[in-house]
């Protein structure tokens, strides 16, 4: 397994990172459990859990880990998203018994969707609430995770509250965040990325993913995982296990690995950009909208119905990566600025016209 520092904070952390929201049976706590274990015996030692995943089984699931690791020997992260103080510090003190820890190592500010949720959260005392947390030294470092597009991401960092992010990022949507985890390595961060693979997508698609691979690649989840983990400003990619056999799959996708060469990921770059056959890049070029509407997440649920073919994979995306309902989609008026901008020619406004449109 490789290590990579984690911004300034004097940490290293495992370049496979272990997310725990993707267990098949959310009811099998050992069982979980037991494969946690596995992959910290394969080398991993960052964990990330958050209230509500599973079932809300997720931190109690990986505090029956932690307990049979040595201590020392791993790092736990974990979130709340709560604006008001006194909700966050609950979250936190249930959090901490959970996980069976005295402390998190990495405290989220989880899913700061828009720039006025961060308003929001530092308004009605979330963040001082953590900052206060962290000065009592129930929270080592304070980061956030974020569905934000890099320009987004700019004006978050620069307050320099946070020592790191946890942010999407994928062959499918890197466009649409480079410029936020350039700015957070400038600031010396750290960054994991999470959904590397596109939440499933990418092996689920494995044919119409090929792209991402070299002759050296045995499959699209190992090219997927290499391309995150070839960018210089990554510190670890976030999978989420359901199985040891996705374990032993992640960790050996970094044996003997060496970052892809610029031309392959210039490579990269022009096949997402031209053959994606009506795939939102999430390149944000059809900002603003004089609408407030944000455009890039409609898009994004739309790439879910385009790959699988399904409408309720549009609508999950909307209802639990986005949190919005799709009659929100009616907003638009069709005044046409996005699709004058879109470097892809997309027909925006019919998308967002269909998903406004749906039942149920």
């Amino acid at each position: 397994m490789k290590y990579r520092a984690y911004g300034k904070t004097g940490k290293k952390i495992s370049a496979i990172a272990a997310g725990t929201m993707r267990f098949t049976d959310s009811s099998k706590i050992e069982e979980n459990a037991d494969m946690l274990l596995y992959a910290h015996e394969r080398g991993i030692n960052y964990f990330d859990t958050a209230p509500l995943y599973c079932d809300d089984k997720s931190e109690e699931t990986t505090g029956r880990a932690l307990r049979q690791m040595k201590a020392g020997s791993y790092y736990v992260s974990t979130k709340s998203s709560q604006s008001d103080g006194a909700a966050l510090r609950r979250d936190l003190e249930r959090s901490l018994e959970r996980l069976g820890v005295d402390r998190i190592h990495f405290f989220h500010i989880w899913c700061l969707l828009s720039l006025p949720a961060w308003e929001e959260r530092k308004s009605k005392g979330a963040v001082e609430a953590a900052l206060k947390a962290r000065d009592e030294g129930l929270i080592e470092h304070l980061v956030f995770s974020t569905h934000l597009p890099g320009d987004e991401m700019i004006d978050v960092i620069s307050e320099d509250i946070f020592e790191g992010v946890t942010v999407g990022y994928s062959a499918m949507n890197f466009m649409y965040r480079e410029k936020g985890i350039q700015a957070a390595a400038a600031k010396e961060m750290g960054v994991v990325t999470m959904n590397p693979l596109g939440g499933g997508l990418i092996p689920q698609h494995a044919e119409r993913f090929d792209f991402l691979r070299t002759p050296d690649d045995p499959d699209v989840v190992t090219a997927a995982l290499r391309f995150i983990c070839s960018n210089p400003h990554v510190t670890a990619a976030l999978v989420g296990f359901s199985s040891r056999e996705h374990v032993d799959q992640a960790v050996r996708a970094l044996d003997d690995f060496t970052p892809y060469p610029s031309a392959h990921i210039e490579h990269i770059r022009a096949q997402v950009m031209d053959n994606f056959d009506g795939l939102c890049t999430g390149c944000g070029y059809c900002l603003p909208c004089p609408q407030g509407i944000e455009i890039p997440k409609w898009m994004d649920a739309w790439n879910m119905q385009i790959l699988s073919g399904q409408e309720k994979d549009l609508r999950e995306r909307l209802q639990w990566h986005w949190w919005m309902p799709p009659e929100a989609a009616g907003a638009c008026v069709a005044c046409g600025l996005c699709e004058e901008r879109c470097t892809q020619h997309l027909p925006i406004m019919e998308r967002l016209e269909k998903i406004a449109a749906m039942k149920g």
